[in-house]
């Protein structure tokens, strides 16, 4: 039971014992409906760098009607491109890597369909996507996880944070190390890792934040370190 588990416990028990609680406290979550398709899924991530999601959707759907098919995108102008990502973050590096990105997508799969990946196993599929320009392991994952239900952990920012101060991954972890260390402590099964992922991300939104984590009102206080550390000793 998540009650007699302590901050002592070890990264994965506190691991597991994260997965519980927060699968209680915000509701499981079905994968079987993808939120968007595998292209919108992949170009949007590419735009999400050190960028908010209201202003991703606003650069992703003011390119989609200035140049409604990929073949567009690929050849528009890419000042016209970048000035159509100016709400997003490095604009105009983002624009000349989706259109490299797109040119490489059209030789393997001349309709810009990405439904070949599902026949791929899930590391050569994470090879493909993370040399297309732009793409990283985080952008990889989330495709692979959220489209084609492949057993990979997404870790972006929030995932991350909440992470390292509950104590699940060490302080001097990198991000890209911690979706290895995060994924050999949980199941491979891609329901639970995707509800693992996503329950991090709106714990790291709403509670966990940055700046004034709402200590008071998380539910992994008992597994916490920061909380231990820093707030029970009012250092915070």
């Amino acid at each position: 039971m998540a009650t007699e588990m302590n901050v002592e416990a070890s990264p994965a028990e506190k691991t597991w014992q994260t997965h519980l609680i927060l699968n209680s406290f915000y509701g499981e979550l079905d994968l079987r409906k993808p939120r968007r398709d595998p292209m919108h899924e992949l170009i949007s991530t590419m735009l999400s760098h050190r960028t908010t999601h209201a202003n991703e959707e606003k650069a992703y759907y003011l390119m989609r009607e200035l140049y409604p098919t990929w073949a567009e995108v690929m050849v528009a102008p890419v000042d016209d491109l970048t000035k159509a990502f100016e709400t997003a973050q490095y604009p105009g590096p983002k624009a000349i890597n989706i259109q490299k990105a797109l040119k490489i997508i059209q030789e393997k799969s001349p309709d810009f369909s990405l439904r070949f990946l599902a026949d791929l196993p899930v590391e050569e599929a994470m090879d493909w996507l993370m040399s297309l320009p732009g793409v990283g392991l985080k952008t990889a994952t989330l495709v692979l996880l959220f489209n084609f239900h492949q057993p990979v952990l997404p870790v972006d920012t929030h995932v991350f944070r909440v992470s390292q101060r509950v104590g699940l991954i060490g302080a001097k972890v990198t991000a890209e190390k911690a979706h290895t260390i995060l994924l050999e402590m949980l199941p491979r099964e891609a329901p639970l890792l995707f509800n693992f992922h996503k329950h991090l991300y709106w714990h790291g939104q709403r509670i966990c934040t940055w700046k004034a984590p709402k200590c008071e009102a998380c539910p992994l206080q008992l597994l916490c370190n920061y909380y231990h550390e820093v707030r029970l000793k009012g250092l915070g």
